[in-house]
């Protein structure tokens, strides 16, 4: 009989991600995993770590990764492919790591075309070190540091990364999706992969963002985030390809 789930060959056996229950961590890095299986790049494949939630898929993927200071996973992948080009680089970091203090990093890496791809989770928060609000929260939405809602005149409006970039001329590959649901993640797991490849082509610098949920500091069930996703995360922040060169 075919087996139709497992574990990818490129996580650690038996190795726990550490998320919280809920959260789309766990499935973004199985996507992951499950790309570089079957574009069969494990032995070359190397990911760069923002600081946040996403450093923790160090716990159960099974290649070589690399721990950056905060906000500056662009800069080092772009450095590090530029050394190693034969490498499949990757970055996977959050809205604050990426959209705040990396803001720079990320902007120049895409504005120079950099042949490498970033994962970019967007859960419109602080995930890891406590709930504050990120570039990405919406209007509105209560944190730790906007416990009366988020308030553009104080502190402007969401940022959208997708359309951000998309105003550059050299990036490759732009795209937004979420994990919501199977079909969803059918997506997502073929953007990611599309991504690598245009990354192994040669193309220049791809990006997708994935809309995502925090059970732990949006403060609800793993399914009210995701009814929160669909009824006020994606109007903001809209699915899709943005660019496909």
């Amino acid at each position: 009989m075919e087996k139709v789930y497992g574990r990818p060959k490129s996580m650690i056996k038996d190795a726990v991600t550490g998320y919280c229950p809920g959260c789309m961590h766990s499935t973004i890095g199985k996507l992951i995993c499950e790309v570089i299986d079957e574009l069969d790049i494990q032995d070359r494949v190397s990911y760069v770590q923002g600081v946040g939630c996403g450093g923790l898929c160090v716990g159960f993927m099974d290649f070589d990764t690399m721990a950056v200071g905060h906000g500056r996973a662009c800069a080092v992948a772009s450095a590090f492919k530029r050394c190693t080009p034969d490498t499949v680089v990757f970055t996977y970091q959050g809205d604050g790591d990426l959209a705040a203090i990396g803001l720079a990093e990320t902007m120049s890496a895409a504005n120079r075309g950099e042949n490498f791809t970033v994962i970019f989770v967007n859960n419109a928060t602080y995930g890891m070190t406590g709930g504050q609000m990120a570039p990405t929260t919406l209007v509105g939405m209560k944190s730790t540091t906007t416990p009366k809602g988020r308030d553009p005149k104080n502190q402007g409006y969401p940022m959208h990364m997708c359309e951000i970039l998309n105003t550059l001329d050299a990036p490759a590959y732009i795209a937004r999706v979420t994990c919501t649901d199977v079909p969803n993640v059918r997506k997502a797991k073929a953007a990611i992969k599309k991504a690598f490849e245009y990354q192994m082509a040669g193309k220049g610098f791809s990006f997708v963002e994935i809309v995502s949920n925090c059970t732990t500091n949006w403060g609800g069930s793993p399914l009210d985030t995701i009814d929160f996703i669909k009824e006020k995360m994606l109007p903001e922040f809209p699915l899709g390809e943005f660019r496909a060169k």
